[in-house]
């Protein structure tokens, strides 16, 4: 299909849903979804951010600015996934039990007020990737309508610069607690690291940036267009001092560079395989 009939697609796949919760992070897939929802559906729909630790407090503040910019009827509830050990416990199918929580207070919502539907931002190409939280999604069956439509992620993101939006260029981000190696246990002061090591190095002007927490080392990647900047003595000791800052005792830059799920490199096959078949 080209670009405007997945639009088309998608469009009637709102209209069909009727009203709608929309879970809200901000990034941008979601907040396409809850703009074009919003357009589509006009007061029968509502962006839901679910607050906990694991959001960085700079997403929570532009997700919520996105929303009043573009006139979003939104809804903040606190969920509560750090008070599951299984999610705690960070093992390979962490981002179920985070999205178990969420859609379970969503479902909760969405009965409240007697609608018909909650979506997630969800794309195309998401499919494809390692996401246990998609099991969780199916179990509460969550609707998915920007991969229904089978838009892409850089679909939405040329749909979003011809809307205006501000965010269609935005940089991925996923929660905090992404950042930190299976198997090291999550916790608020974990959480607080990473997000005050990247606050810092956005300061220090780079704008798509990972710090990935190992324990006392913290190992940064930084987007492949930022690299050649940043590789200078002066920079190098700038990163290690704001870093350290944070709480970490030493400092490493990945030669790789950032890459989405870069945690999951390390997890056997065999993991893999179970993390996905003990949710099904």
């Amino acid at each position: 299909m080209t670009l405007p009939e997945k639009l088309n697609a998608l469009d009637a796949h709102l209209s069909r849903l009727g009203s709608l919760l929309v879970a809200y992070s901000g990034g941008i897939d979601s907040a396409y979804l809850a703009w074009r929802a919003h357009r589509v559906l006009k007061e029968r729909t509502l962006a839901v951010i679910a607050d906990s630790p694991s959001l960085a407090r700079s997403q929570y503040h532009d997700a919520l600015a996105f929303a009043q910019e573009q006139g979003l009827r939104i809804l903040t509830i606190q969920t509560r996934e750090m008070d599951r050990e299984a999610y705690a416990a960070n093992g390979a199918d962490r981002c179920f039990h985070c999205k178990d929580e969420l859609f379970t207070a969503l479902e909760a919502e969405r009965a409240h007020r007697g609608w018909a539907a909650v979506a997630y931002g969800l794309n195309a190409d998401d499919r494809s990737d390692f996401r246990p939280g998609q099991q969780a999604a199916a179990a509460h069956h969550v609707a998915a309508p920007l991969a229904e439509a089978g838009l892409t992620k850089a679909e939405i993101r040329t749909l979003a610069a011809q809307a205006g939006l501000r965010l269609w260029n935005k940089p991925a981000s996923a929660c905090l607690s992404s950042r930190l190696a299976y198997g090291q246990r999550v916790t608020p002061e974990s959480l607080r690291m990473v997000e005050q090591a990247e606050d810092a190095l956005h300061a220090l002007g780079l704008r798509h940036v990972r710090v990935r927490h190992h324990g006392e080392i913290a190992r940064i990647e930084i987007a492949p267009e930022e690299m050649e900047a940043a590789l200078t003595v002066e920079m190098f000791r700038s990163m290690a001092q704001a870093v350290r800052g944070a709480g970490f005792h030493y400092v490493a830059v990945d030669c790789d560079g950032y890459r989405s799920g870069s945690m999951n490199e390390l997890l056997p096959v065999e993991v893999l395989t179970a993390a996905i078949s003990n949710h099904k």
